[in-house]
């Protein structure tokens, strides 16, 4: 999922970005010849990131020394390795951080690597963008957790509605959202959400607002959109699901630190989730999960594609050896073998159907929207939308349990830009 806090650890880089950016250089080889290479990732993904590194060791020559480090930390040790010149061989980073870090020159540019991969077109666009700059290449996917719409066909059932008919459109999912808390009522309510989490209002309502055919921010990320009318439209609808008090009141102070935890509880009809905790959904008399993409207000859909991406550091002595582990985890072997065979989502388009997915439409489903989904761009991401003491999280919040949806995003809307245009 995407990070829900950032660090003001980051603008360390800017000191340190200028001299890393001239290290290494782009050799096009790999090599397997018994070099260990080290390695960090933040703690949210290291059940994935331990289990490919576990199949690489096993199968290779080289070996890859995997260190962890607690999320909260994560930010302050890249930026204390760059600038003691220090960092990993690899380093994988929030995918909305990775605009930053390479305009900061820490990943070593591996375009020519990546021209060479033969399914170079099936990685994960959104995250083949984000790692991208000024034309360059320097990341490669590594994990994916994408934002889907879970409903408990239990509750559905209760309430009268078809378990098998998610709803289409947004104002269909606020329907069903009030029938449940009608129909059902007492302590089951029709929907949750992160409401004092500004990670997850991206996360969750944004693709709502693509799903329309809306946006954002522009596409350089320095100018704010989200007073557009889908947007509008979009925040008007949660409004009114409030006001209406179809929605938990846990909601408003919840920091998303026990926001997936609700669910499985069995007391929420239907609610906008990490794809990631499909695996950890119980399956009993309470709780049987249906997966469906967020739609629009009047239909479409879209996904927030968050998650990992993965590189070479610019001070690595060993780009050939650490090219030879990424490139293997976008492998066939990596992604159908480790990545699907653990109910993850795969990193490639084309492997969206394969032998493990394919037992489980509701994963199928999931990896499909991979080549629908969008990460939206911003070097200056983390501070606007990420760091709760940043605009973002009071733009959200005023929108949703205001009394004036269209002037909260209006005035909101000047304050993201602000904050956006920071060098």
């Amino acid at each position: 999922m995407i990070a829900l806090r950032a660090s003001a650890a980051v603008a360390a880089l800017l000191l340190a970005g200028t001299a890393l950016s001239a290290c290494g250089g782009d050799d096009s080889g790999s090599s397997d010849d018994g070099v260990t290479i080290t390695m960090w990732t933040r703690s949210p993904t290291e059940a994935q990131s331990r289990r490919l590194v576990d199949a690489y060791n096993a199968s290779h020559r080289n070996k890859v020394k995997l260190t962890v480090i607690p999320v909260d930390n994560y930010q302050p040790r890249i930026a204390a390795a760059a600038g003691a010149r220090k960092l990993p061989d690899v380093f994988a980073s929030d995918v909305v951080f990775v605009p930053k870090y390479a305009s900061q020159g820490l990943f070593l540019d591996i375009s020519d690597r990546i021209a060479k991969l033969p399914t170079a077109a099936a990685l994960a666009p959104s995250h083949m963008r984000l790692g991208t700059y000024e034309g360059r290449k320097y990341t490669l996917p590594h994990t994916l957790d994408l934002s889907v719409l879970f409903y408990n066909k239990v509750l559905y059932k209760k309430a009268g509605l078809a378990p098998d008919k998610p709803p289409k459109t947004l104002k269909e999912f606020a329907r069903h959202a009030t029938t449940i808390r009608k129909k059902v009522g007492g302590d089951t309510y029709g929907t949750f959400f992160g409401g004092s989490c500004g990670g997850c209002y991206v996360f969750t309502y944004w693709p709502s607002v693509w799903a329309a055919g809306g946006d954002v921010m522009d596409e350089q990320g320095t100018r704010s959109t989200i007073d557009g009318p889908q947007a509008q439209q979009v925040f008007q609808i949660y409004n009114d699901l409030w006001r209406n008090g179809v929605v938990d009141p846990a909601a408003k102070p919840e920091t998303g630190a026990t926001w997936t935890g609700v669910f499985p509880k069995g007391k929420t009809g239907l609610l906008p989730m990490p794809s990631t905790t499909l695996g950890l959904m119980p399956d009993n008399d309470k709780v049987k999960v249906g997966v469906a993409p967020i739609p629009g207000p009047d239909g479409g859909e879209s996904t927030f594609v968050g998650g990992d991406s993965v590189g070479i550091s610019a001070t690595s002595k060993h780009a050939d050896a650490a090219w030879d582990f990424i490139s293997w985890t976008v492998s066939d072997q990596a992604q159908v073998e480790v990545v699907a065979k653990n109910k993850d989502v795969v990193a490639r388009t084309d492997l969206a159907s394969n032998k493990y997915s394919s037992a489980d439409p509701r994963i199928v489903l999931i990896n499909g929207l991979v080549a629908k989904g969008r990460t939206p761009f911003s070097l200056n991401f983390g501070p606007t939308y990420n760091d709760p003491n940043g605009p973002w999280l009071q733009v959200a919040r005023s929108a949703v349990f205001g009394n004036d949806v269209g002037g909260a995003l209006r005035t909101g809307a000047q304050k993201l830009t602000g904050s956006l245009k920071q060098p």
